[in-house]
């Protein structure tokens, strides 16, 4: 990827800065913090990481944080890992989530969408009494600080609810969609042992119901520390006995109690994505969160009230978390529950059309895909409440950004951004007052000190290097569940550079600024001393019409040489024959390297995913390594396991 000057896709104009909400959090930093007023979102990232404490107390005081008890200092212990946010401080999620019912009671907190493509609201305030009517049934079940609560659930405002409901009380909130597998969901929920399970009988998808009281028995029957499991019927089933109903825990006007808890109280548990082993719980606490996703989605995302927040996700995903904490800024939060492609590709775009979506989020793989089915967005939907497309889940590859310049709007604000499950926030992406160039995150976000290091720990610019970040965030974990000493929480952020956190991606930070994602370090492409990110590959191959999805590894050999396959899942209708393989060659030779240019090119029925939708090279590179499946892969993170048996074939038959 050239880091020369390019000539930007998008540039925002002058009013548009002006009224950015980061513009007017700086200059008043400047007024009351010494940030600096001037040289723009250079300057005040800057401030941001080299007086952390100072930004992090202005970011507490910009979105008025409510502490209960005032914190003793911002940074008690700045060590990673162990690092200690606002000690002493007290204070709940949940009450800063639905602040907004005290002043627009009537007005949308959540649009609920699904498959019919039809809005439905729920009020701040009916979502408040809500809340506060399940909150005191929890409590009335036993539930107390610290315990677990479970969702088993799509992405309906009865997840919101529980969820908040747990804040309130100071519980641990922690979900799984119901297309999850019942092992899926044991690998991840017999982990942090549950009291109350929050279920569906069953869920809409792609046009067809699914029944999932069968997972559901299984699920009771293998988490015994369950007390209560709450029924949503969702497809108008009756509670099976011994579950109590969701209607009737959520009936009564019941103004919330918050519990004060600590800031780093514990306020959910998401999963890795177990592809190797057990899923990673990774907890993160109610402190930590409220303030990153405050700054997240009210100065990088630039939310406010009278914004409408879609992004396509489900609960087992982290983007699911993100996506409630809109209700932080006052936002009116869109759930959509279905496939992202019913009834055509081009599903996602009439919803955001139909909820009026100022900000509307998907994955990069969705946009290749409507790129790829020709959909047409702008001309056959009024976008024209859309300020900004976000995308995210793998690197959005330069075509994709073209197609949304050319296909929704000329003034379209494009925000690629990265992050992970680890924080649940991005650590580059989205900049309201600054330019967009093709194939690039528009810059790290404020006080994440975000680096590119080579091997020794030297900074990089315009050069691949390691995804590092040298100081803390308040969302990253406080705490692995079931990790007393720490060990597998240091082992996965810290082993490599000591007290700098290494998330596992290849990154370039460019001269100017901006960033660039190359894929995951652990499946690096590293021929003859040169190092490629496989997202690289997979741009420049699966713009070819015949080529729908596509998977890179690259296995080191005993003999001391580098085998590098390329797994294409054609196109219906596609061949590979030599016209095609000799397309592909070419065009890894000439747009990337001659050293990555594959040494065999081999179809397959299909290309396997985590849950949430990534390629798992990995597990592949070790099953073409000879490593039996069982220890290769987890098989309940896997959305096909049948694909993995024509790798696990081709490792026993390949000389």
């Amino acid at each position: 990827m050239s880091t020369v000057n390019p000539q930007p896709l998008w540039q925002p104009t002058a009013e548009r800065i002006a009224e950015a909400r980061i513009t007017r959090f700086q200059a008043w930093a400047a007024e009351h913090h010494g940030a600096p007023a001037d040289g723009g979102y250079a300057a005040l990232h800057r401030w941001s990481v080299e007086e952390l404490e100072t930004f992090w107390k202005a970011v507490t005081e910009w979105f008025d944080v409510r502490f209960t008890t005032p914190y003793k200092r911002v940074l008690g212990d700045r060590s990673m890992p162990g690092a200690q946010w606002f000690p002493g401080a007290t204070l709940n999620y949940a009450e800063h989530a639905l602040r907004a019912a005290g002043s627009r009671a009537d007005e949308p907190a959540l649009l609920h969408v699904d498959e019919t493509h039809d809005p439905r609201p729920v009020t701040w305030a009916d979502l408040r009494r809500q809340v506060g009517s399940l909150a005191a049934e929890l409590r009335a079940l036993g539930v107390r600080p610290g315990d677990r609560v479970s969702g088993y659930l799509p992405n309906i405002p009865e997840a919101v609810v529980a969820l908040l409901a747990t804040a309130a009380v100071g519980g641990v909130w922690t979900s799984c969609a119901p297309d999850f597998g019942a092992r899926s969901v044991l690998d991840r929920f017999q982990q942090v042992e549950p009291v109350v399970l929050f279920t569906v009988d069953g869920y809409r998808y792609g046009g067809k119901e699914h029944d999932r009281r069968g997972i559901v028995a299984e699920l009771r029957r293998e988490l015994p520390t369950l007390r209560a499991v709450v029924h949503i019927p969702l497809l108008g089933t009756d509670a099976p006995d011994g579950a109590l109903e969701w209607s009737a825990l959520t009936a009564a006007d019941t103004a919330p109690v918050f519990e004060q808890v600590p800031f780093d109280h514990p306020l959910w548990v998401l999963y890795s994505s177990g592809t190797t082993g057990l899923p990673k719980a990774i907890v993160q606490s109610q402190g930590g969160i409220l303030v990153e996703h405050l700054k997240q989605l009210g100065l990088h995302c630039d939310l406010g009230p009278e914004d409408r927040f879609f992004w396509y996700t489900s609960t087992g995903w982290m983007m699911w978390n993100f996506l409630v904490s809109g209700l932080l800024t006052g936002t009116t939060v869109v759930l959509y529950d279905g496939s992202p492609g019913h009834p055509d590709t081009g599903a996602q775009w009439r919803i955001a059309e139909r909820t009026g979506a100022t900000l509307y989020g998907t994955s990069a793989a969705y946009v290749m895909a409507c790129r790829k089915a020709g959909v047409h967005p702008s001309r056959d939907h009024d976008l024209s409440a859309v300020k900004c497309v976000a995308t995210t889940g793998s690197p959005l590859p330069p075509d994709g950004f073209r197609w949304l310049h050319d296909e929704v709007r000329h003034d379209l604000w494009i925000a690629s951004v990265s992050g992970g499950t680890d924080v649940c926030s991005c650590f580059a992406g989205a900049v309201p007052t600054l330019p967009v160039h093709v194939g690039e995150l528009q810059a790290p976000c404020l006080g994440t000190d975000l680096q590119s290091w080579d091997p020794s720990g030297n900074p990089l610019t315009d050069e691949v290097g390691e995804l590092v970040v040298t100081n803390p965030m308040p969302s990253m974990p406080i705490h692995f569940w079931n990790d007393p000493d720490g060990s597998r929480y240091h082992d996965s952020y810290f082993d490599t550079y000591p007290g700098v956190w290494r998330h596992g991606d290849w990154i370039t930070l460019t001269s100017r600024g901006s960033v660039v994602i190359h894929g995951r370090s652990d499946s690096t492409l590293n021929r003859q001393g040169v190092r490629m990110g496989s997202a690289d590959i997979y741009e420049a191959v699966e713009r070819l019409p015949e080529i729908k999805e596509s998977l890179v590894v690259g296995i080191e050999q005993p003999d001391g040489g580098y085998w590098m396959p390329l797994f294409v899942h054609l196109a219906p209708g596609a061949t590979l024959d030599d016209d095609l393989t000799d397309r592909i060659r070419k065009t890894i030779r000439t747009q990337l390297s001659p050293r990555h240019v594959p040494d065999e090119i081999i179809e397959v029925p299909g290309i396997p995913h985590t849950l949430t939708g990534k390629r798992i090279e990995v597990p592949v590179k070790r099953l073409l390594q000879g490593t039996p499946l069982e220890k290769a892969v987890n098989p309940g993170s896997i959305d096909n396991l049948d694909l993995l048996a024509h790798y696990q074939e081709l490792a026993r038959t390949r000389p």
